[in-house]
């Protein structure tokens, strides 16, 4: 399984590339990343250090591997954290070359562009990219609660209200898609996620977890795509996704680490200590 995975990266902690490129590889994918920017740490510390990249840069990148002859195989393309709207565009070329080598080749888009309590924290333009412009491309999208309630206008608050919403979702493009971070559905101290494609909707529920870190959404979009790759049934995706992040999340709060623990408890991304079923919702 070779994956084109377009995203930040840090040189401390783990999120974007740097969350998400690991655990690919550990199961056993190839994985050819570009990083849209080059920052000391991940945002959420408030204060670092490093660069956004140009579009060019990415264009370059793309261009040289395909100068290799190697797209034909590439199975899929995953983008998240952009840094900027103009990134868009290099995204967007990106994958028509991968599916040009490739027709069978699945964009898995995350749109990051914002979370419950932080509201929106990218730069202007781009919710408007991956709404008018990203989405309607994407074979599969990975948004959190916040996320779907932005691109669609549906708030999700009961499962109900939540499968509409990822209806409307997929009416824009996407014919896969993963919601994290939900509550509906789920009971007192759980969180939940839900998946769905081709009409059907499945869902499940995980302890919520004394933490605070960033860099999971990015994991678990990651988990979703390879696994999705590997078994082509949502259901079963979800399953393995949720259930490696949430023993990562176990290890990472038992450790009281400000980090998610990617090395440390990296067989979670293998065999899971804690199994979750997806159930039909």
């Amino acid at each position: 399984m070779n994956i084109l995975s377009i995203q930040s990266w840090v040189a401390y902690g783990h999120v974007g590339n740097a969350s998400a490129i690991f655990p690919l590889q550990r199961l056993g994918a190839e994985v050819w990343g570009i990083n849209t920017v080059q920052f000391s740490n991940h945002t959420g510390y408030g204060a670092w250090r490093g660069q956004v990249f140009g579009a060019g840069l990415i264009g370059d990148c793309v261009q040289g591997i395909e100068e290799r002859g190697v797209l034909p195989s590439c199975d899929a393309v995953l983008s998240g954290y952009m840094g900027d709207a103009a990134i868009g565009e290099a995204i967007l070329e990106a994958v028509a070359r991968v599916k040009r080598a490739n027709p069978q080749a699945l964009w898995c888009c995350d749109p990051v562009i914002g979370d419950v309590g932080r509201g929106v924290f990218v730069r202007p333009g781009i919710p408007e990219f991956f709404r008018d412009r990203a989405l309607p491309e994407a074979d599969i999208a990975t948004p959190n609660r916040f996320e779907l309630e932005y691109l669609t206008g549906i708030e999700a608050r009961t499962v109900e209200d939540t499968k509409r919403a990822i209806s409307a979702l997929q009416a824009m493009g996407p014919r896969c898609v993963l919601v994290t971070s939900l509550e509906a559905g789920s009971g007192e101290g759980e969180i939940g996620m839900m998946a769905a494609e081709g009409g059907r909707f499945w869902r499940l529920s995980t302890p919520l977890l004394p933490l605070g870190v960033n860099g999971a959404g990015d994991a678990v979009a990651a988990l979703f795509l390879f696994h999705r790759l590997k078994t082509g049934e949502a259901g079963t995706a979800l399953s393995a996704a949720a259930s490696s992040i949430f023993g990562v999340l176990r290890r990472t709060a038992e450790a009281g680490s400000r980090e998610i623990l990617t090395v440390a408890a990296q067989e979670e991304f293998v065999l899971p200590s804690r199994a979750f079923a997806a159930l039909p919702a």
